[in-house]
């Protein structure tokens, strides 16, 4: 899934691809933001990215569903 982070005094966003479901994803924004502590998304290839709560503008959660390949009938 594609997930975008949009941070505070930023221009630009971060994006990358997740293996982690939609719910957990946003119930790890909802606990960073709740316990004021920082939010930390590891993406497909492994890198971990953490943003502080107090830096996040917005977290966008793209669909979980794959992309086709190929032509369809």
């Amino acid at each position: 899934m594609d997930i975008r982070i949009g941070m505070m005094n930023t221009g630009r966003e971060l994006s990358f691809t997740s293996d982690e479901t939609a719910d957990a994803v946003a119930t790890k924004v909802d606990e960073a933001l709740t316990k004021e502590s920082a939010l930390s998304l590891t993406d497909v290839k492994g890198t971990t990215y953490i943003v502080p709560f107090g830096a996040l503008a917005f977290v966008e959660v793209g669909s979980e569903e794959t992309r086709r390949v190929g032509f369809v009938a």
